[in-house]
């Protein structure tokens, strides 16, 4: 057997390694495929099997697209959405028991009973037989207080692996202080059974004056929310003018708003004291200055896309629009790539479908639904 001195072994070693990283650096070729055009602000994408589709639409309709790209007419059996600015029907998944089920989870703005306002609120709902209603609709949660605003919903749902809910909660803009407070909803991240209960190990269930779907407070307009290779919930955040974020919100902890940020107010004055760190308050694994608006969140696990790309984090800019990978390293941005950069459209929503392939969803009149190819 051949005997390599130690200094060639070394030298073959950092060798691989420069040809693993020159690997991960190559640019994934993308093409897009148009899978259905014509909905009007699309928000949310879930997968029911059979290649069919369900997509929400913010003006207050959720649609079957099937797997031919065809859309089908609004599904019936919504509750009243407040739909106007940034509200209207949201985010939307499926119980990890649809097959079973057929439970979907959906938030939306829901309008006060004497029209003095609003508030994010959460339902579930079987769809039916022939996915053309919803049944037995109930909401689980709605969010405390109510007020009168158009900004700032929040409104994303993910499902941990013991089937409790999480949602992420915006501020409401003119309400931002109410994110350092407990007594409220508003900048907040919640979590409750999927009866609309409250989960014994959540932080704030024994505290007076705390209400206790409370998971995580400091947070200012979360737009995007996935489940982590790491079986934690990731988060992106909009910042003020500047100050976007990415946050792995856990039990009990403070993410700042608006107390800390990378941002600035609209027009440039500092955020409080300006400051962008605190003790006691956690700091974002990654942000954006200037901003990019981050939207939705997928982590890829499929390996259609290459070894590369499994693990990495990829979330839609509606500022910039286009899309973006982060490497991750555990909860370290390695790298960052920018990828569709023509594309031209507001990335509302990221997802992998069951068939491995990556969805997009633009937000526009005229959006679309797209799947990603690699080449």
């Amino acid at each position: 057997m051949t005997r390599w001195p130690t200094c060639k072994l070394a030298l073959c070693a950092a060798l691989a390694l420069l040809g693993a990283a020159a690997a991960s650096a190559q640019p994934q070729r993308l093409r897009t495929e148009v899978v259905a055009s014509g909905l009007q602000h699309p928000w949310a994408l879930a997968f029911i099997g059979g290649g069919q589709m369900l997509v929400t639409e913010r003006a207050g309709r959720l649609r079957l697209v099937g797997a031919d790209g065809r859309i089908g007419a609004p599904i019936a059996g919504l509750p009243a959405i407040d739909s106007g600015g940034q509200g209207g029907l949201l985010d939307l998944i499926t119980d990890r028991d649809f097959a079973r089920n057929r439970t979907l989870y959906f938030c939306y703005a829901e309008p006060a009973a004497d029209g003095a306002g609003n508030s994010t609120a959460l339902a579930s709902a079987r769809l039916s037989a022939d996915a053309r209603r919803l049944e037995n609709v109930r909401v689980l949660f709605s969010q405390q207080p109510k007020v009168r605003s158009r900004l700032h919903f929040g409104c994303r749902i993910v499902q941990d692996t013991d089937a409790a809910l999480f949602l992420a909660l915006g501020e409401r803009f003119e309400r931002m202080a109410d994110a350092q407070t407990l007594d409220n909803h508003h900048g907040k991240v919640v979590r409750l059974r999927p009866d609309g209960s409250v989960p014994a190990d959540n932080p704030f269930v024994n505290r007076a004056g705390a209400l206790a779907h409370i998971w995580s407070l400091g947070h200012r307009n979360p737009q995007g929310a996935s489940l982590g290779p790491d079986g934690r919930l990731w988060i992106s955040e909009h910042g003020p003018q500047g100050g976007d974020e990415i946050n792995r919100p856990q039990a009990g902890k403070n993410y700042g708003w608006p107390l800390i940020t990378h941002g600035t107010h609209y027009g440039g004055a500092p955020v409080g004291e300006g400051r962008s760190a605190m003790p006691g308050l956690e700091s974002p694994l990654h942000h954006w200055t200037p901003s990019i608006a981050p939207s939705g969140l997928a982590f890829v696990s499929s390996a259609l896309y290459g070894p590369a790309w499994q693990g990495s984090l990829l979330l839609g800019s509606l500022r910039n629009r286009y899309l973006v990978r982060l490497e991750l390293d555990g909860t370290r941005v390695r790298r960052e790539e920018k990828l569709l950069t023509d594309l031209g459209q507001r990335v509302r929503d990221v997802r992998q479908g069951p068939d491995g392939f990556i969805y997009l969803l633009t937000d526009e009149r005229n959006g679309q639904l797209l799947r990603l190819h690699p080449q």
